[in-house]
C-alpha cells in the first residue's frame, strides 16, 4: 500500500493565493516579515506588486488590510497565528471586525505542532479570540484539498475570514475531484452509532484514524470534520446527538474556548448528551519536534480510541 501523502498546509495556503491572485487582481497580500515562513513569498514572486510586506509590526498591517479592503481590495493578512490572532487582537476587532471589512486572515504555525518554536509561539488560544469576534468565520482546514478550498471559500465570502494554517506535514486524505467545501458545513468521514467524534484541522485525520481502530474493536464511531468553527455546523452535531448519544470532539488548541466549547454550548441548548473534550489542557507547550509533541500532549489517534473508550464505559 503506497504510503499517503503530506503536505503542510501552510504550503497549501501559499498554493492557492498564487491561483487565485491569478484570475483576481484585485487580491493583495499582507506579510510581517514572515513570508518565507507563511508561504506568501510564493504570491510574491508571482505577484510582487501586489505582495507588502509591513516588517514586524501585526497590529500596523491589520490596520492597513483594512485600509485596503475599504478602498475594494481583498487583502489576505499573514504571520504566525501567535502575533495575528494574539498581538493584533484590538486591531482585528476594532478594525476589520467591528466595520466587518472584507479582509481575510492567513494564520500559519498555529498549535502545539509548530514544535521547536516552543510555548511563546504555540498559539492555541486563536480559535477563541477569533470566534468571540461578531461575524468572524472562523476556519481550520485538515488537509492539502480541504486548505486550498477553504482559501477559496474565504475569498468568496463578503467578510472577515480567520483561516489557521499549520507548519507539520499531514496526511491529504480528501479526494480533490470529488470534494466540496461550504463555509458552515462539516462532513462524515465515517458513519457509526455508538459515538460521534468531532474534529477540526489536523486532528481530522487522527480522528479518523481512531475511528477505524475503535471499528476493530467493536465500537461503531461517526467521525466528523469540521472546517468551519463558527458558525458551527449546528444541524450535524445535533444530528449525531441525537443518533449517537455520545460526542468526543478533539482540537490542536485549548479545550477552553475551542471547538469543544462550541459543540457543547450548541448540544447543551438542544440535546444534552455526554461530551469528552480532547485538546490542550490549562496548561502551555513547550518545545520539541512536532509530532512528538502532539503524542505527549494526548493529539494522537492512540489516545483519541483510548479516551473514547473510557468516556464510553463511565457514561
Amino acid at each position: 500500500m503506497a504510503e499517503t501523502k503530506k503536505i503542510a498546509t501552510r504550503d497549501s495556503y501559499g498554493n492557492a493565493l498564487v491561483r487565485l491572485g491569478g484570475e483576481h487582481p484585485e487580491l493583495v497580500v499582507f506579510d510581517a516579515d514572515l513570508s518565507a515562513a507563511t508561504k506568501t513569498s510564493m504570491f510574491k514572486k508571482a505577484f510582487p506588486q501586489r505582495h507588502f510586506d509591513c516588517g514586524i509590526a501585526e497590529a500596523n498591517m491589520m490596520a492597513a488590510a483594512a485600509g485596503a479592503a475599504a478602498m475594494g481590495m481583498v487583502p489576505f493578512v499573514s504571520s504566525f497565528a501567535m502575533f495575528a490572532a494574539g498581538r493584533a487582537f484590538e486591531q482585528v476587532r476594532n478594525s476589520i471586525g467591528y466595520p466587518a471589512l472584507n479582509v481575510k486572515i492567513g494564520a500559519t504555525h498555529g498549535g502545539i505542532s509548530v514544535g521547536e518554536d516552543g510555548a511563546s509561539h504555540q498559539c492555541c488560544e486563536d480559535f477563541a479570540l477569533m470566534r468571540s469576534i461578531p461575524g468572524m468565520v472562523v476556519m481550520c482546514p485538515s488537509d492539502d484539498v480541504e486548505a486550498r478550498a477553504a482559501v477559496q471559500a474565504a475569498y468568496e465570502h463578503q467578510g472577515p475570514v480567520y483561516l489557521r494554517f499549520g507548519r507539520l506535514p499531514v496526511p491529504v486524505f480528501h479526494h480533490e475531484a470529488s470534494f466540496r467545501l461550504a463555509i458552515g458545513r462539516g462532513e462524515v468521514l465515517q458513519d457509526g452509532s455508538d459515538v460521534a467524534i468531532v474534529a477540526t484541522g489536523l486532528m481530522a485525520y487522527e480522528a479518523l484514524e481512531a475511528g477505524r481502530v475503535l471499528r476493530e474493536q467493536g465500537i461503531s464511531a461517526r467521525v466528523i470534520n469540521l472546517c468551519t468553527i463558527k458558525p458551527l455546523d449546528k444541524e450535524l452535531i445535533l444530528k449525531a446527538a441525537q443518533e449517537c448519544g455520545n460526542i468526543v470532539t478533539c482540537e490542536e488548541h485549548s479545550v477552553i474556548g475551542g471547538l469543544g466549547e462550541a459543540v457543547c454550548s450548541a448540544v447543551c441548548e438542544a440535546c444534552p448528551v455526554p461530551v469528552r473534550r480532547i485538546g490542550v489542557n490549562d496548561e502551555f507547550g513547550h518545545s520539541g519536534p512536532g509530532g512528538e509533541l502532539l503524542r505527549e500532549f494526548g493529539l494522537c489517534a492512540e489516545n483519541i480510541a483510548r479516551a473514547t473508550r473510557d468516556f464510553l464505559r463511565r457514561s
